[in-house]
């Protein structure tokens, strides 16, 4: 019998790692990424137990209330937890009496320094290492600084018997399409050296893959790598074009153009090619901060992310400069709706997201703002509250009323298309500032408006 076979069938015959044709399955973390983890896998016949310390939290996901805007994952969450597939607790141990495979998909924020905070992923694998009776298979989902999995592997060796095998599995879902990210993924990312957590991983997501897209089979340290330098690229693409975007304004040329022209390039690709008025979010920001600081604690200086970093931070006020060149510096008492609130479209995430320094700044130089998004307007809220000078509203066409100019931040569709004729009778000014490029300079002109974008003639 070849010996890839007999490898094979000792994998298959190890007690640990015995392949099942289902997986009972415990997530830690009902966050964006948990909680698509956990409704796509029982989507797909496992028992999965999701698990999450805040009470409230747990009991309206019980009843299939989703906490986050994400399309799809409501209906994804109710119909998992009827069928009895797909279901939340508070407490850890039974969690981990549960599961085979355990997914930590728990926050990394950035500390001060821009590192990782990695606290909660230690304190949770301690934790792991004192409830477990029976080995599992402890899988990474968070993004982790490279050397994470030796450190948790290092916690479990040093606090039990118990067999536990150590993964790696970063997550590339995007915000607004998280769930079809996860049911349809472009590859997946399985960093190991134990063969037989290999094996079940492979089984976990092999009906997710059966159109072709790759399992990328690595050790620990390139998985965790490979996180953040697919999120460093991207984020840099952002940043480039932004910059070039810019050099348009000022020599005259229509980044439009330019866009299409480069993104034709088959090395290239036309993706986040989009200039706007710079990144968001959970991901991009956070990420490459942890990766700078990486970096910095091996003695070197990756200086091109520092620039991408500080293109994006620039970016960021942009827009604002545009308003107070158009108005020669004095926006006092001047009211500007803005349309969009969320760092991207389809979603609620308002972290690091353009429009709170953008509204910020329109408000330190005496303006008014309106403000409205289909989804972000309560999480805005926690952030800028409701006064005077800062007004929300549900419907958009509702906070153009007693405006002088349009500032567009998010290119939600809602926003694509709107009455212009409507529009031009309502501001007073007629004039807009679209952050995101989504109207075309020549029909505005048509309107009557006076319009910026950014990089457009």
């Amino acid at each position: 019998m070849p010996s890839r076979v007999l490898d094979f069938l000792s994998v298959l015959r190890d007690p640990l790692f015995t392949i099942h044709y289902h997986v009972n399955i415990s997530i830690i973390g009902t966050g964006y990424v948990g909680l698509v983890t956990g409704a796509g896998f029982a989507e797909t016949g496992n028992q999965v137990l999701c698990m999450d310390i805040i009470p409230e939290k747990v009991e309206n996901l019980r009843k299939g209330i989703i906490p986050i805007f994400e399309p799809g994952l409501e209906e994804l969450v109710k119909f998992n937890v009827q069928e009895g597939r797909l279901k939340f607790t508070l407490d850890l141990k039974e969690a981990v009496d549960h599961a085979e495979v355990i997914f930590l998909a728990l926050p990394t924020p950035p500390g001060a320094d821009g590192a990782a905070d990695l606290s909660m992923v230690l304190e949770t694998a301690k934790a792991i290492a004192q409830l477990a009776t029976e080995p599992k298979v402890v899988v990474n989902k968070s993004t982790v600084p490279v050397g994470t999995a030796a450190r948790v592997r290092a916690i479990f060796e040093g606090a039990t018997n118990i067999p536990i095998a150590v993964v790696s599995n970063p997550e590339f879902l995007k915000e607004g399409a998280a769930v079809q990210d996860f049911m349809k993924p472009d590859r997946i990312v399985v960093g190991s050296r134990d063969p037989g957590a290999i094996m079940v991983m492979k089984e976990l997501y092999e009906p997710f893959v059966r159109t072709g897209n790759p399992i990328y089979i690595m050790d620990e340290k390139s998985s965790e790598l490979t996180k953040y330098a697919a999120n460093s690229l991207l984020a840099t693409k952002i940043s480039f074009m932004n910059e070039i975007a810019n050099l348009c304004d000022l020599v005259g040329a229509d980044v439009e153009h330019v866009r299409i022209g480069v993104g034709s390039d088959g090395r290239i690709g036309p993706q986040f090619l989009f200039p706007g008025v710079g990144y968001g979010g959970s991901c991009f920001p956070k990420d490459i901060k942890a990766l700078v600081k990486t970096a910095e604690e091996l003695g070197h200086d990756f200086s091109i992310l520092k620039a991408v970093e500080a293109a994006n931070d620039r970016q960021k006020t942009q827009l604002l400069r545009k308003i107070l060149l158009h108005y020669n510096g004095d926006i006092a008492g001047k009211t500007f709706t803005v349309w969009g609130l969320a760092f991207k479209p389809r979603t609620d995430d308002i972290r690091e997201a353009p429009a709170i320094e953008i509204i910020n700044g329109l408000l330190a130089s005496g303006a008014r703002v309106h403000a409205s998004d289909p989804a972000a307007i309560t999480p805005m809220k926690s952030v800028l509250p409701e006064s005077e000078s800062l007004k929300y509203f549900r419907k958009n066409t509702d906070a153009l009323e007693g405006s002088d100019a349009l500032v567009v931040v998010t290119e939600w569709n809602e926003f694509r298309n709107p009455n212009f004729e409507m529009i031009a009778e309502k501001l007073r000014d007629k004039v807009i500032f679209d952050g995101r490029n989504v109207y075309d300079p020549e029909r505005m002109r048509e309107f009557g408006f006076t319009y910026y974008g950014i990089g457009r003639r």
